[in-house]
């Protein structure tokens, strides 16, 4: 999901997710094989900041933020998952199980935000023709 235009550039992004996802390995390995710099923020050993879940909620929602097919959603007890009501209570779950957040999360050069990997669209994204 995009929010704003394509970069124009191959300015630096900035990848959030989990260095073990496996969305997150090839979405990292896109970008390199394009040399596209990166700085990445691993949520299992750097925390999830609490002013950046807000930034990525309002620029997309809080639903998409949420990964309802992963495996940890899955695992959650079905009070807790029906307790995600708002975006109040997805951020509560989102700090305290960041692996239930989809990955990657991007922060693009040109201020938009984006949540998972899809190559055509981040070929377009890049070449500036979206």
């Amino acid at each position: 999901m995009t929010l704003t235009t394509p970069a124009r550039s191959t300015a630096m992004v900035t990848m959030y997710g989990i260095t073990n996802c496996d969305t997150v390995k090839k979405a990292r390995s896109w970008l390199a094989d394009r040399r596209i710099e990166v700085v990445f923020w691993d949520f299992k050993k750097q925390g999830v900041q609490t002013d950046g879940l807000a930034t990525w909620a309002h620029a997309l929602g809080w639903e998409p933020l949420i990964n309802r097919k992963g495996t940890t959603w899955r695992k959650l007890d079905p009070a807790v998952q029906q307790a995600v009501i708002d975006a109040a209570s997805a951020m509560k779950l989102m700090q305290s199980q960041p692996s239930v957040i989809k990955r990657p999360v991007v922060c693009w050069p040109d201020g938009s935000v984006s949540v998972g990997f899809d190559a055509a669209l981040w070929a377009q994204r890049i070449e500036g023709k979206a």
